[in-house]
């Protein structure tokens, strides 16, 4: 195949074999990679870089269905060409040359790619070639402990535009948010350890939705598949870190609930020994800030049990209006419901407590 801006991609050769598996015998990064059998299929493509002739990378097309005008592709580039988005270059080629029916490739009408929902960098590979986060496919893929694994669906289809959609919540600018009070960053797999300790505490587990402690499965997962909701859109979790520290001191997250409608959720919950330093209260408004200026957020909602009073506190300090009191909207434990306070803020509300801050300093 011809050169794209210095990559290359050919048929598999016989002499590529070697070369072609080392790029993805990666003990290090194979969880970043796509599942891939031990075996090559019918259309596999080496990924060259420059004027070198040794593989970094590869794509495979499978599950041909001539019949749908369907198959399902996968691809990875081995750990010393990463980060130099040859993937999404060479899967945006390859992807286009199917479509067209170019030579040496079927003409097809859709591609798939099943991607682990803890492998977010194939994630933001297939999001930049084109490719639309369609659902979920219940146990799709055998894992190594003999089960199977359920994954995400990316397709692109041969009349798709091929360029990225907007995402609903875009990265964090650097990485994180701070004020230098608090520091806000995603909430990853390596918080196990931190989410465990925070939603063990009774008065946390009485707050959350429903009013039980998660299992260490349901907490690997929150952790693990943090980055692949913030992907979607749905959900940014994020740990409160207190600055001055670097401890993490809490969390706090935002449910896009409604992106027609522009409205999400907020919700929070903070280590003992954290509470009563305004943390919560900081931290709050600097994600309302980031959502009001990157997203499509125009209502920001929160809610609190009616005798959590400390909760409706932060709230009214971080700029949230009582807006209403909903009865019996949250479940309890052994089908009893409880009321909700829920509080409403705007950027308006923002910007208004901003400048009623600097009117009151000294001059």
């Amino acid at each position: 195949m011809d050169d794209h801006n210095g990559l290359r991609l050919r048929a598999l050769d016989p002499r590529d074999q070697a070369a072609f598996a080392a790029t993805r015998d990666d003990p290090l990064g194979r969880r970043f990679l796509p599942c891939l059998p031990a075996t090559t299929s019918a259309y596999s493509y080496v990924i060259l870089d420059g004027e070198a002739d040794d593989p970094v990378g590869g794509l495979e097309l499978d599950q041909l269905l001539p019949g749908r005008g369907s198959a399902e592709a996968r691809f990875w580039v081995g750990p010393h060409a990463r980060r130099r988005r040859l993937a999404t270059t060479a899967l945006r080629v390859l992807s286009e040359r199917v479509f067209a029916g170019a030579p040496g490739v079927p003409r097809l009408q859709r591609l798939e790619l099943l991607i682990h929902q803890d492998n977010p960098v194939a994630q933001r590979v297939a999001l930049a070639a084109g490719y639309t986060r369609e659902g979920e496919r219940r146990g799709a893929l055998p894992n190594p402990a003999g089960g199977r694994d359920d994954v995400l669906i990316y397709s692109r289809l041969a009349d798709d535009p091929g360029e990225p959609a907007e995402r609903l919540l875009p990265d964090l600018p650097g990485g994180e948010l701070t004020d230098g009070v608090v520091t806000l960053r995603p909430l990853g797999e390596d918080d196990v350890a931190f989410y465990t300790e925070l939603h063990g505490y009774p008065d946390v587990v009485a707050s959350s939705v429903p009013p039980v402690p998660p299992t260490p499965d349901e907490v690997r997962r929150r952790c693990g598949w943090a980055a692949a909701h913030w992907l979607a859109g749905n959900r940014a979790d994020l740990v409160v870190v207190d600055a001055a520290s670097g401890a993490p001191a809490g969390e706090i997250s935002l449910y896009y609930q409604e992106p027609r409608t522009g409205q999400a959720m907020i919700g929070y919950s903070m280590l003992p020994e954290f509470r009563g330093r305004g943390l919560v209260t900081q931290a709050a408004k600097l994600l309302a800030l980031w959502v009001f200026a990157e997203t499509g957020v125009v209502r920001l909602i929160a809610g609190a049990l009616p005798e959590n009073v400390g909760s409706q506190r932060v709230l009214e300090k971080a700029g949230f209006q009582r807006e209403a009191y909903l009865r019996s909207r949250l479940p309890g434990l052994a089908g009893t419901r409880h009321d909700d306070v829920q509080f409403v803020l705007f950027a308006e509300d923002l910007l208004a407590q901003a400048s009623g801050a600097e009117l009151t300093q000294p001059g």
